[in-house]
């Protein structure tokens, strides 16, 4: 399946479906397309439907309501774009409910292995180096922004993190988290003989 259609659809979407911009720098699109590649790359380890979990990836942010939780909306527009599309009704269905389920990182729900491989790739989005990125970011926005105080940001963010392992559904995802926690880890070491 060729997705540069939907790729097109999510950037469209995603721009102005109205979702409160947060910091400046974070962009709901670049994230979705970081969830996808990561998708892919847990596919490839694991196994799969690769038309499912890449159309759920792309699809599972893609709305947006103040009064409505994300994934309700977002699996409404996955399940009519992927119809008008023409897209078989067993992989709406599937995409449907990956995108419905995929906001509940703690779900102890018996999982497919589809809608395991896309929770794992969007927990794992923003974690690590982006994860730091976004901490030093967000503090030279502020106020009286310092290096102290983005280390301590991160070094708040990598406690407050740390144990969100257990929110991994795969071998695969588990062994990724833990990487990255391993990165901010030595990257705080480090900060921490440099800057005291």
């Amino acid at each position: 399946m060729d997705y540069s259609e939907v790729i097109e659809f999510v950037r469209k979407k995603t721009s102005e479906n109205g979702r409160p911009k947060g910091y400046p720098f974070r962009n709901r699109f670049e994230h979705t397309m970081r969830v996808y590649r990561w998708a892919i790359r847990l596919q490839a380890k694991l196994g799969g439907n690769l038309d499912v979990i890449v159309l759920a990836a792309l699809l599972h942010d893609v709305g947006w309501d103040e009064n409505r939780p994300h994934n309700e909306v977002s699996a409404e527009i996955a399940v009519e774009y992927l119809d008008s599309i023409g897209v078989d009704q067993e992989t709406i269905t599937r995409v449907g409910e990956i995108v419905m389920l995929h906001a509940d990182k703690d779900s102890e729900k018996n999982l497919n292995l589809e809608c395991r491989i896309v929770m794992d790739a969007d927990l794992l989005d923003e974690v690590g180096a982006v994860g730091i990125m976004w901490d030093c970011m967000a503090i030279a926005l502020e106020d009286e922004a310092s290096y102290k105080r983005a280390y301590y940001r991160i070094k708040d963010y990598y406690r407050r993190n740390k144990p969100k392992i257990r929110r991994c559904k795969t071998d695969a995802g588990r062994t990724e988290y833990m990487k990255r926690m391993n990165l901010i880890d030595g990257y705080l070491s480090q900060l921490e003989k440099e800057l005291f």
